[in-house]
């Protein structure tokens, strides 16, 4: 067996541990072991089914086994409501969090036809509403929905029968349909295009009228490792106008993550300096606005995924 017959399969099954597990970094470690744990196993795998298919099987495995040990991840405004300007703000490990993905990692290019699915099965939204599902679950959900398996496929893989993998299937959509709040991941309309570039116009000129006018009624703004979320345009300007000042004179580099447009961003520093990292932002839009603006703030390790440069 040759290493590249394995390497070919491995965006297609980092995007399925990401959508398991909602971390890009465990991601990455799940499907290290699922090639190790192949590699040592080829010797014994009978063909009866395609390789990516033994693969997928083996990484599945591999995440409920991470998943035994491990508490759901979230974002900030699961469970808790908006807060106000002047709250303190509360850091969390980054365990907590979920995290977000560049597309390049869990979207196969040779695989055009399934892009749309794709894109759709890791927008944050929906990769936060899986955490809500029972591992076992969330693995009947993925295999079914997203990889097109059959009831008996999925329980010979998850070693129960038919009739459990139905009806976890059926339990599993139920709570989809209450948890999962986002938006689709289509591909963007030119109205959307021509917001994305207002929005960087206003931020690079750190107009906050301009940046609240493209926002719902309803924006979010939310900024990991802290718990504190805003809601709603005013409130947000708000932030942006006092304790948010500091992004002023920011600099935004795009990028795509989770199926969604995003930005590195640069906050300026002093006189004579680059501007350095501050956020990986992550918009999600609703039509011609935005419905919600993700600003992760571990840059040092984000940055370095999403291959942006150290500064500018």
């Amino acid at each position: 067996m040759d290493v590249a017959q394995f390497e070919q399969h491995r965006v297609a099954l980092t995007g399925h541990c990401y959508r398991m597990l909602g971390s890009a970094v465990d991601s990455d470690d799940a499907v290290q072991e699922t090639m190790i744990r192949a590699w040592r196993a080829f010797a014994r795998f009978e063909g009866r089914s395609s390789v990516r298919t033994w693969l997928y099987r083996i990484a599945t495995n591999v995440c409920l086994d991470a998943l035994a040990s491990r508490k759901r991840r979230a974002r900030p405004f699961e469970g808790v409501g908006p807060g106000s300007v002047g709250d303190p703000l509360v850091e969390r490990p980054a365990s907590h969090w979920l995290e977000p993905i560049p597309d390049s990692q869990v979207l196969p290019e040779h695989d055009p036809a399934a892009q749309t699915l794709r894109r759709e099965s890791v927008r944050l939204a929906f990769i936060a509403a899986l955490q809500h599902l029972p591992p076992k679950q969330r693995a009947v959900l993925l295999l079914t929905q997203v990889l097109g398996w059959s009831a008996a496929e999925v329980a010979d893989c998850l070693q129960t029968s038919v009739a459990a993998v139905n009806s976890a299937l059926q339990r599993a959509r139920s709570t989809m349909r209450t948890v999962d709040t986002g938006v689709g991941a289509e591909p963007l309309t030119g109205e959307q295009e021509a917001l994305l570039e207002r929005y960087v116009t206003a931020f690079e000129c750190y107009d906050v009228d301009g940046l609240t006018s493209l926002m719902c009624e309803d924006a979010t703004l939310s900024m990991p490792p802290y718990t504190m979320w805003l809601q709603g345009p005013q409130v947000i300007g708000q932030w942006l106008r006092g304790r948010g000042i500091g992004c002023k004179g920011s600099r935004l580099v795009p990028t795509r993550a989770n199926g969604l447009p995003a930005f590195g961003q640069y906050r300026q520093g002093p006189p004579g300096e680059p501007h350095r990292p501050w956020s990986l932002i992550v918009l999600e839009l609703r039509g011609p606005r935005i419905l919600a603006w993700n600003a992760f703030l571990d840059t040092e390790r984000l940055f370095v995924r999403f291959g942006l440069p150290p500064e500018l």
